[in-house]
């Protein structure tokens, strides 16, 4: 029995002093998984459209006058997307004949998809908008516009409000 004692005596002592290391006899463990996952929509939003502002004119509109804005727009990388103009919101406009208006005076503009100023830019997917694929950063498009020679109007300020739409 003092032999029991002295081991009791020494394993109390070496708890106490932390020198010993007790084995976990009956340690266990145990694992699971679990999903991660997120679904990415398709989705565009136009984050700017500048003014297209054909500057002053003293020229009774004897000359083209051609002017530039840009429409900005964030879709989702793949996305497909088009980019459509109305026809503003002078009455009795159309995408083919746009017209800004100071009263009753109408000055005649046209909005292009290219620098050449050939190939109008309307609203009918597929037929007269922009096409573009989304990349998931903003891209820029070039709005070209042209005042078209024309019969001179009465001075003042001339506008029009454009609509644009994005498909996608």
């Amino acid at each position: 029995m003092a032999k029991s004692k002295i081991i009791s005596a020494f394993v109390a002592a070496s708890f106490a002093c932390g020198s010993i290391a007790v084995p976990s006899v009956n340690a266990a463990t145990t694992t699971t998984t679990f999903g991660v996952s997120i679904t990415i929509l398709q989705a565009c939003a136009i984050t700017s459209a500048t003014n297209l502002s054909f500057g002053t004119n003293s020229d009774s509109l004897s000359t083209n006058t051609d002017a530039t804005s840009s429409i900005s727009v964030l879709c989702t990388a793949s996305t497909p997307y088009n980019i459509g103009l109305n026809a503003g919101s002078t009455a009795g406009s159309s995408v083919t004949n746009r017209r800004m208006t100071d009263g009753t005076s109408l000055v005649n503009y046209n909005l292009y998809r290219e620098a050449g100023r050939l190939t109008n830019w309307g609203n009918t997917v597929g037929t007269d908008t922009v096409a573009g694929t989304g990349t998931g950063l903003p891209v820029s498009t070039t709005v070209y516009g042209r005042v078209p020679i024309q019969t001179a109007q009465a001075p003042g300020l001339y506008t029009d409000t454009i609509t644009v739409t994005v498909t996608y």
